[in-house]
């Protein structure tokens, strides 16, 4: 954490799927918000001098043999505390209240009456009709800990918020954080400046000219070399930096022979308009090469990871001295690194240069490592560059060698590129591009028997993904419109050889991934 920070909210993860949203809701109200495990120990915490601290939910019960748990200690900070849902239960459980398994779990939907219209519901209505929240627990508070009282009732829990002021400690059993509660943004507003006293300094503009002068005083007269993807979030940690030290900065940018239509002059393009200092390395070949025969997704991951340390390595060489490498490194990897459940099974690889400060011996500079995806945006726009580059979808570091499942090769990767151009263009065309998370197509490793004219033809199947996401971490299938879905099929088989089949894919996250591989 930055010291720079002089208002403050920690967030404490139990394992709630939406600790993130937490973060982020505060962070709209443009309030710095940290995520921490929940056994931070409490002189780290002091140390950072929050204005306030959030429980998050969770999916244990207070009781469970290994429930996660704070000291006890937290609660005698005199630093404003919120709990939410679990982080609520156990707040009441840890202070001496009751804590009781539900006849009847509450989930989903529901009316909360507010009785007392405390600090944190200020300006809400209080008695009936009520307002509709988000509920998620099987446990309910039975008794609360001496010194509260009850501020809200909803169904189900005859406790569903209290407050002791003097603490000053409050807790909400439904989720503010979710668009569900209509007075969510309300409760945490209230939160954030009535109870905690911050003040709204977090802004991207604010963002900018600080880390630019960090960056600067922490690099001196030395030299950064930074890994160019063409994507937002490299592009925008190279902008940041170039703005700091100018010249000083080298991006690498390598063509991997995996990328979209036109992508290279697409990306050179742009950047010229920056005057950064870009070297463009055309790796096509000793890619598809060490490629070969590989058909296994994570054994392409990490073939694509290692030859690009390997090429990346020898364009540092051909630089002289460099003192520090720049990644784009955001939030989430951050938060996902520390969580409160440990190390999660590897679904996939995330392809980064990760690999290359232990190889290449030298200090890191993540300067997003802050900020959540559509923070960067916005720093993307405060840098000047187009809506366009700013809002396009995310792409894998791997490129389309996951979206091609099976062998990759020259003659596949071109059907995928023009399915992929047909694809976005369409998007683009019919506004949808802007309206969802990714859309883009996926070569499967079967062909079908098709008829075009007269002749039966015996060609390939593409794949159509589109998907609804805040962050990726989770993600629908978009309901795009029957014409649109059709137009793609058909310029797809039209005018795209080699393919006469596509279909299109309705999973969501979990349990499948957004990319095939």
């Amino acid at each position: 954490m930055s010291p720079t920070h002089k208002n403050l909210i920690v967030v404490l993860d139990f394992g709630s799927q939406t600790t993130q949203l937490i973060a982020r809701r505060v962070r709209e109200a443009n309030v710095y918000c940290e995520i921490h495990p929940f056994n931070i120990s409490l002189e780290r915490l002091k140390a950072m001098a929050p204005k306030g601290i959030i429980l998050s939910g969770g999916p244990s019960s207070v009781y469970d043999k290994d429930a996660p748990r704070v000291e006890k200690g937290l609660f005698e900070l005199g630093i404003p505390i919120l709990g939410i849902c679990y982080g609520m239960q156990l707040t009441s459980y840890l202070l001496g209240g009751k804590v009781e398994r539900s006849d009847h779990r509450e989930y989903g939907h529901a009316k909360l009456i507010i009785d007392e219209p405390d600090e944190i519901f200020h300006g809400l209505s209080t008695g009936e009709p009520g307002h509709q929240v988000w509920m998620s627990h099987g446990d309910r508070i039975e008794r609360l800990p001496e010194g509260f009282k009850a501020l809200a009732h909803s169904k189900s829990s005859p406790f569903a918020a209290m407050a002791n002021r003097e603490l000053p400690i409050y807790g909400v059993q439904f989720h503010p954080e979710v668009v569900h509660t209509e007075i969510g943004m309300d409760c945490l507003s209230n939160f954030i400046f009535r109870v905690s006293r911050c003040e709204p300094d977090w802004t991207m503009e604010n963002f900018v000219e600080v880390t630019t002068r960090e960056i600067s005083e922490r690099v001196g007269e030395g030299k950064v070399i930074c890994a160019l993807s063409g994507g937002v979030d490299s592009t925008v940690t190279a902008l940041l930096i170039h703005r700091a030290i100018g010249k000083r900065l080298t991006c690498v940018f390598v063509n991997n022979g995996l990328l979209r239509k036109n992508e290279p002059e697409t990306v050179l393009n742009f950047l010229k308009q920056f005057d950064l200092n870009v070297r463009y390395v055309d790796a096509e070949d000793r890619f598809l090469e060490k490629l070969k025969g590989v058909e296994d997704p994570e054994k392409k991951r990490k073939i694509i990871g290692n030859e690009f340390i390997k090429v990346f390595e020898e364009e540092a060489g051909k630089i002289g001295k460099v003192d520090f490498l720049a990644q784009g490194t955001l939030y989430p990897d951050v938060i996902e690194s520390v969580s409160f459940k440990g190390p999660s099974a590897t679904i996939k690889s995330h392809h980064n240069v990760g690999g290359l400060p232990e190889v290449m011996k030298l200090d890191l500079i993540e300067p997003l490592r802050e900020l959540f995806k559509d923070e960067v945006r916005k720093v993307a726009k405060e840098l000047g560059m187009p809506y366009e580059l700013i809002n396009r979808h995310p792409f894998p570091g791997p490129g389309l060698a996951i979206r091609i499942l099976g062998e990759v090769t020259k003659e596949r990767l071109e059907i995928l590129r023009e399915a992929d151009a047909i694809v976005i263009e369409e998007m683009k065309a019919s506004d949808w591009y802007w309206k969802v998370w990714q859309s883009f197509a996926v070569l499967l490793p079967i062909k079908t028997v098709g008829v075009m004219g007269d002749e039966r033809t015996y060609d390939h199947v593409v794949a159509l993904r589109v998907v609804d996401s805040q962050d990726a971490m989770t993600a629908d299938w978009t309901k795009l419109p029957y014409e649109l879905m059709g137009r793609i099929s058909n310029r797809i088989i039209n005018e795209v050889k080699g393919v006469n089949r596509v279909c299109y894919d309705i999973s969501s996250k979990p349990p499948a991934t957004i990319e095939w591989e």
